[in-house]
Formats: C-alpha cells, sequence, structure tokens
C-alpha cells in the first residue's frame, strides 16, 4: 500500500517566534518512506535537528514575524495489514521489567495515576493479567468516554477526561494509558497519521490520531482506545510519555493559527 500523507500549519505571529516541530515520520518508519519527508516553511527559515530523549526527530527554528506556514509531504510504503494481536501475551511482574521501561509507569503531566490509582483497581482488579486486561480498559474508556471535538482542551488531564465523560483521542488515549500504569502495565503516548483507509465513509477532516503502545511479553503493542479496533495505516511521528512530550508544533510566543490541514491517502 502507498500513502500519501502531510500536514500544513498557517500561523500569524507579531514577532520572530523560537518553534520546535515534531513533524517528520518516526525513525522506525523512515525506511518506508519513498524520499525524506523534509520540513518545508514560507518563508524558508534555518532549520536545526536534533533527537529528543525518546528518540524522537525534531527541529528548532525561528519563525519570523507575519504570516508563515510549516509542514510536510511524502509518500510512505505500508503493508497494508491491521494493527497486530497477541491475546496471549502476558503481564511482565515490574521487577523483570526491563529498566527502560520504568519510567512508563510513572505518573506525568497529563496521566496522573495518584488520583486513579483506587479507582483503576475497582475496575480492573479482577481482570485478567496481559493482553485481556489492556483490552479490558480500552473497552472500558471507550465506551465510558464521548468523542466531541467541540470538547476538545488542551488542559484536559485524565483524572478530568474520567470525570467529564467527553474529550478527543488524546484524552481516550491519556485515560487508558493511566489506567495502565495504575495496574503496573508500561504504556507509552503515541501521536501519528491514521487515515480512514479500510473504513466506510463518511469521513472527518484529517486531523493526527492519538494511541498508545503497552509492554506486554517482552514487545510494545499498540492499542487505541478512541476506535478500539485494528486499524490500517497507522504511520508513528512521535513516542513519549503523554501529549505534553511530543507536541507537533511547539511555539516559544504567542502566535494565531490561522489554519490547519493534514492529509493521509491511499494512493493506487
Amino acid at each position: 500500500m502507498r500513502i500519501r500523507l502531510g500536514c500544513r500549519f498557517d500561523l500569524q505571529l507579531t514577532q520572530p517566534t523560537p518553534m520546535i516541530a515534531l513533524l517528520n515520520v518516526h525513525f522506525s518508519r523512515a525506511g518506508d518512506l519513498e524520499a525524506p519527508d523534509r520540513i518545508v516553511t514560507t518563508p524558508s527559515v534555518p532549520l536545526n535537528a536534533y533527537r529528543d530523549m525518546f528518540g524522537n526527530w525534531c527541529t528548532r527554528l525561528v519563525a519570523p514575524a507575519g504570516v508563515f506556514s510549516i509542514g510536510v509531504d511524502a509518500f510512505v510504503h505500508d503493508s497494508g495489514a491491521p494493527d497486530e494481536a497477541a491475546p496471549n501475551a502476558a503481564q511482565i511482574p515490574v521487577e523483570l521489567l526491563p529498566d527502560d521501561s520504568l519510567i512508563y509507569l510513572m505518573g506525568s503531566r497529563y496521566c496522573d495515576t495518584d488520583l486513579l490509582s483506587d479507582e483503576a483497581w475497582r475496575l480492573f482488579e479482577h481482570t485478567r493479567p496481559g493482553w485481556q486486561r489492556v483490552q479490558a480498559i480500552c473497552n472500558f474508556v471507550h465506551n465510558h468516554i464521548q468523542f466531541d471535538y467541540m470538547q476538545a482542551r488542551a488542559t484536559r488531564s485524565a483524572s478530568e477526561a474520567y470525570s467529564e465523560g467527553v474529550g478527543v483521542c488524546r484524552d481516550y488515549t491519556h485515560l487508558a494509558i493511566t489506567f495502565c500504569r495504575c495496574m503496573n502495565i508500561p504504556a507509552r503516548y503515541c501521536t501519528g497519521y491514521l487515515g480512514d483507509i479500510g473504513t466506510p465513509p463518511p469521513y472527518p477532516p484529517g486531523d493526527f490520531a492519538a494511541w498508545m503502545e503497552v509492554f506486554l511479553d517482552g514487545s510494545w503493542w499498540t492499542f487505541d482506545p478512541r476506535n478500539n479496533t485494528p486499524r490500517i495505516g497507522r504511520i508513528l511521528v512521535a513516542r513519549g510519555r503523554d501529549a505534553a512530550d511530543v507536541p507537533l508544533l511547539q511555539s516559544f510566543g504567542r502566535n494565531v493559527l490561522n489554519s490547519f490541514e493534514v492529509w493521509t491517502d491511499e494512493i493506487d
């Protein structure tokens, strides 16, 4: 399967503004790109790339005052297979987990495990540890939160998503991650492209998606509490503890987002 993907942000700035962009496809999928997915800006500005602490490819720049656009456009090859499942994957005891997975058991900015630990154990203590427990968490979150773009809020934590029962994909993901961590299952936040390939119309406007990866049986596995079904054409951009670690565009100054566009289309 050949997929065209990309995005474009159109901004209005009152002064030169430093920014960090996480818009490139994750290095684990770089080999699937037909050509490098170079960031393009208008007007053109110097770009400086680096790896963050999670291995994500980040780009530093200073956007000039006035109208400024930034984005990428690329073609990527994909197997066309849905997300892989392993229903018998076991949960690993905390004392046997690899060192680099332990950070994904801790509370973080949006995943307030201290506030949801008792509730997580009340809800999921009697589920089968491992894959079945994670799926039970996804089932619960999928049914508990009502998806509503108009209710999106950048400051909403997992505990707030639980109490309010409304949100967007990042809220589903934060809540599911938090429940997993409360149950001693490492879970990390993912952001990237997920189009409507393999799903029936009508299709909503394109957007970036959020999902999670959990550590079971020695491997990281994809779970998507928002859609709660295996999907085709999922393309990772960045991973972190939660959304605070992987903002697609982090600006260090005031700006106005005039328009925003994302595309993920299968190409014949």
